[in-house]
């Protein structure tokens, strides 16, 4: 019985609920988590290609980068 009385237990509780008892709040979330998907997966490879890739030999990454902030 004590465990339900536990402040962490009474944290997830309320979200729970919260989350449980939403609506429109389920939209916007949707909404949201899709947005974010096309951010980081989409536009990341067509606009943010592997700059280190191109430039610099397998395993001499960090010569390259240091040679570059130092130039």
């Amino acid at each position: 019985m004590a465990a339900k009385n536990s402040l962490p237990y009474r944290i997830f509780r309320f979200y729970y609920d919260g989350f449980r008892q939403m609506t429109l709040g389920r939209t916007l979330w949707a909404i949201i988590l899709i947005k974010l998907f096309i951010i980081f997966a989409i536009l990341k490879v067509f606009f943010f290609p592997n700059f280190l890739k191109e430039h610099a030999e397998e395993g001499h990454e960090a010569d390259y980068v240091a040679t570059q902030i130092l130039k």
